[in-house]
């Protein structure tokens, strides 16, 4: 049997309101490792990207995945385990998508885009383990409204819907690591005890670890 790693790096995915951010801390203090949350450079293309989608979506979602990559590269070069707040493949498989899907991305510059992603995917190792945050629209919308961000109050149901869809669609034909999916529904593991404790459970079932 192959030894287990000494350094993991776990990495959670899932749609706007998911709650990828509250996990990621709350992994990162029960199993000791270092968080990585999403960086939030400012794209230079937005403003150009927003006036006109279909000539600007290129370059902005080129500009994200570069940014998404540094990123990546920082955390692999951490000594400890890692755990991240969103994913590099999420750039790609879900945001980039959705806009060729609209009509936002011409088909010459989305094939060019995946060309590009897949190329720095074959040279980027994949995580130990990849949790999915599964929810609802409505949930979705129930938790962005909670916390109450001015940039999200726009969201539409439509547009989550979408997203969950490509997300169900990625996680299905995902094969580069051990998937977790966790339905949050009805869930609470930021204030309940027990729902939190039920998905490290998991996560050390699916890691053969123990909390420290």
């Amino acid at each position: 049997m192959p030894s287990q790693p000494t350094k993991y790096f776990v990495a959670i995915a899932g749609n706007i309101g998911a709650g990828k951010s509250t996990l990621t801390g709350m992994l990162a203090e029960a199993f000791g490792w270092q968080p990585f949350y999403e960086a939030n450079a400012e794209n230079p293309y937005l403003a150009d990207f927003y006036a006109d989608m279909k000539r600007w979506s290129f370059h902005s979602q080129v500009f994200f995945l570069g940014k998404r990559l540094e990123h990546h590269h920082q955390l692999l070069q951490h000594p400890g385990s890692v755990i991240q707040d969103r994913t590099v493949y999420e750039d790609a498989e879900i945001f980039a998508t959705n806009l060729y899907e609209q009509g936002h991305m011409a088909e010459r510059d989305y094939d060019a885009y995946r060309r590009l992603y897949d190329a720095i995917r074959a040279f980027v190792p994949p995580p130990h383990l990849l949790i999915y945050l599964q929810a609802s629209v409505d949930t979705l919308l129930a938790r962005i409204h909670k916390r109450g961000r001015e940039f999200e109050r726009s969201i539409a149901p439509e547009y989550l819907e979408r997203l969950n869809r490509l997300y169900d669609r990625w996680i299905t034909g995902w094969t580069a690591c051990p998937v977790l999916r966790i339905p949050t529904d009805g869930m609470d593991f930021q204030f309940n005890n027990g729902d939190f404790a039920r998905i490290v459970a998991e996560v050390e079932t699916a890691l053969a670890v123990k909390i420290h």
